[in-house]
């Protein structure tokens, strides 16, 4: 009878533990995905803001210098904007090559725009990885332009409003 007990009992405290490691592992799995979502709506946020236009039209209208001689002829204010979109730049890459923002959501929200602009940087940014030397230099904003770039080529999607099945 003892042994009965103690088997149903041993039994029981398993059970148990196999029910709390699925539950931890749910909620951890849960915690990951609302991390993800509020880390997603920030990152909405600051690419919304009249800061990032301001920059984003400046970046868009201006022919940016070929080398870090160049770029250091400009203004300060003008190099604090290309310095802060470049970083902006390099941080949403860094958040996609990791896995905590989708690329889909860059591609629907700055798409051809990201790819656009590191083709304007590209030559002053290899001019100062060659001369620093900093191999580094934007590897994260080449690396994100380059794959929406790819990603346009081999599978474009259509304009959410050109969807058929939305009508």
């Amino acid at each position: 009878m003892t042994e009965l007990i103690t088997m149903i009992a041993n039994v029981a405290l398993t059970l148990s533990f196999i029910v709390a490691l699925i539950f931890g592992i749910a909620q951890v799995k849960t915690a990951e995905r609302d991390r993800r979502e509020r880390l997603t709506l920030e990152t909405l946020r600051t690419f919304d803001s009249r800061e990032f236009s301001e920059i984003a039209l400046y970046i868009n209208t201006t022919t940016l210098p070929d080398t870090q001689e160049g770029m250091r002829a400009l203004p300060v204010n003008e190099q604090v904007m290309l310095f802060q979109f470049a970083q902006q730049m390099e941080a949403l890459g860094m958040l996609v090559a990791e896995r905590h923002i989708n690329m889909d959501l860059v591609d629907k929200t700055l798409g051809i725009f990201v790819t656009s602009t590191w083709n304007k940087y590209k030559a002053m940014f290899e001019d100062i990885r060659m001369k620093q030397p900093d191999p580094y230099l934007g590897e994260y904003f080449q690396w994100l332009a380059e794959r929406i770039e790819k990603n346009m080529k081999e599978n474009p999607r259509k304009p959410f409003f050109m969807d058929p099945k939305l009508r």
